[in-house]
């Protein structure tokens, strides 16, 4: 998910792997795959880089091996990547 402004109204969290398109038209127009269309006061290139970023911190989360906190007793959320288990995939 990514945060980004609406032009004219409250900020909102959007998922960054539904959105097909953002245009700079000169407002920042964001596409998503249903059609929906979302101003934002974003530049383009502020969008693509929060995208970025977004991925960049799920590859670093699924990355981090476990580990449960032992002083809190508290096991810290983690992604797994899960091998491809067909033999002919």
């Amino acid at each position: 998910m990514i945060v980004v402004s609406r032009l004219h109204g409250p900020t909102m969290a959007l998922n960054s792997d539904l959105i097909e398109r953002v245009e700079a038209t000169p407002d920042t127009v964001l596409t998503l795959v249903d059609g929906s269309r979302y101003v934002v006061a974003e530049s383009l290139d502020e969008v693509v880089d929060k995208v970025l970023a977004f991925r960049a911190s799920v590859v670093r989360l699924a990355n981090r091996p476990e580990h449960p906190d032992q002083d809190q007793g508290v096991r810290e959320q983690t992604l797994h990547v899960v091998p491809d288990l067909d033999p002919e995939g």
